[in-house]
Parts: C-alpha cells; sequence; structure tokens
C-alpha cells in the first residue's frame, strides 16, 4: 500500500505537473513497480524525484526522463523497441508494458545478469537482455520502431540510425560528459527530423559509438 500511494504521487507530482500527457505512459509508470528496480538500501527513495545508483556506476533515471523519454516515442503495442542501456531494467519494463517486444543491451555483466533474472521474476516475458556494446546497436534483430539510447552520447550514432525501420523514434541524451539535450529523432521516407525535448544528465555511453572508458572517467 505504501508504495501504491507513492507511485500515485509520483504520477500527480513529478509527471502530470511537467506536462506529461499520454495516459498510456502515466498508466505504465503507475504499475510498474519501480521499488523492485532499486537497490534494497533505496527501497524507501524508489519514487523520489530523482535519479538513483544502482551499482557500477550507473543510475536509474529520473521518473520525469523516464517518462518523458517514453511519451517521446510513441510505443504502441507490436512495436520492436531496443534500449541501449537496460542497467536495471526499469525502462525495459515500461516499454514491454506498453505492448513492445523488447530488446535491450547493457555492457555491464553483472546488471546484465540482474535485469535479466529482475525482469523474468516480475514476469516482462516480452524482454531479451543481451549483453554487450550498446552503442554499436543490436543489428540482428533490426530493424526497430523505437530506439531508446538511456546513456549520454556524444554524437548521434550512424550505426543506430541506420538500425531505424521507416517511421521510427530514436530518444538519445546528446553532449558532452556532463550536460546533454534529450533529442527525438523521427525517420520517415529515409529523411530524418530533430526535435529537442529536454536538457538532461545522464550516465555516460561507452564503447566504440560512445565514449572511450578512459576519457569518461573510468579505470
Amino acid at each position: 500500500m505504501q508504495f501504491q500511494v507513492r507511485a500515485r504521487d509520483m504520477i500527480e507530482t513529478q509527471l502530470r505537473r511537467r506536462g506529461i500527457r499520454d495516459e498510456r505512459v502515466l498508466e505504465a509508470m503507475l504499475r510498474v513497480p519501480r521499488h523492485e528496480f532499486v537497490p534494497a538500501e533505496l527501497v524507501t527513495a524508489a519514487y523520489d524525484d530523482r535519479p538513483l545508483p544502482i551499482g557500477e556506476a550507473e543510475t536509474i533515471s529520473q521518473p520525469y526522463i523516464v517518462a518523458a523519454m517514453t511519451e517521446a516515442a510513441r510505443v504502441s503495442p507490436g512495436d520492436k523497441a531496443l534500449e541501449v542501456g537496460t542497467g536495471s531494467g526499469y525502462q525495459a519494463a515500461i516499454l514491454a508494458y506498453l505492448g513492445a517486444t523488447v530488446y535491450t543491451i547493457e555492457r555491464n555483466p553483472r546488471l546484465t545478469v540482474g535485469a535479466r533474472e529482475r525482469l523474468t521474476r516480475l514476469g516482462y516475458l516480452n524482454v531479451q537482455v543481451f549483453s554487450g556494446d550498446g552503442s554499436e546497436g543490436l543489428p540482428a534483430n533490426a530493424p526497430y520502431d523505437v530506439i531508446l539510447v538511456t546513456a549520454a552520447a556524444p554524437s548521434v550514432s550512424p550505426v543506430l540510425l541506420g538500425q531505424l525501420a521507416d517511421e521510427a523514434r530514436l530518444v538519445v541524451p546528446v553532449g558532452d560528459l556532463y550536460h546533454q539535450d534529450l533529442l527525438l529523432l523521427f525517420k520517415h521516407g529515409g529523411e530524418m527530423a530533430t526535435r529537442f525535448l529536454d536538457p538532461c544528465q545522464f550516465v555516460p555511453l561507452i564503447g566504440k559509438g560512445g565514449w572511450p572508458e578512459r576519457s569518461a572517467g573510468f579505470d
């Protein structure tokens, strides 16, 4: 009951008041148990208006950012979605709740195993979790109707653009290591249109199409 109250408060004070209007997205944010995707010692903070550390120098994104990215992506039942940066699996669960077939890729093997076990335990069976360099996408299952990148990229990856189907949407934070712009790219007839969504700050996307580990502050 406590978590239901916190989740409803999150919807009203953090999401609706900031302009999230898609009722399907709001329902997903209400029904997917965010407290299951944070470390045990942070469960009481699961619905707070901030990102939370999940270990391995990664975070679960602030609820508003998750909702804004999901709303921008316009996910429909039956969509094929790629998530770059699985983390704890929360964003993948939101996409799955909305009816997408989700492929999600995580570079950290420990987080990969944890997310896979968590998503299976919670019943999100339309999610497949892969381990690898997400900055290169997942070409074996392309093209995708939706791609969400949940880590900061130095630029929009042409590799990811090449894995979009026609009429597909790519949501990605682009900028330097400290400040990014959340962008929505829409593919139509081989052409790309770009729209600015929000300023943001994500952990860096590490890999061939992202930041090298050393420049991102990793040993």
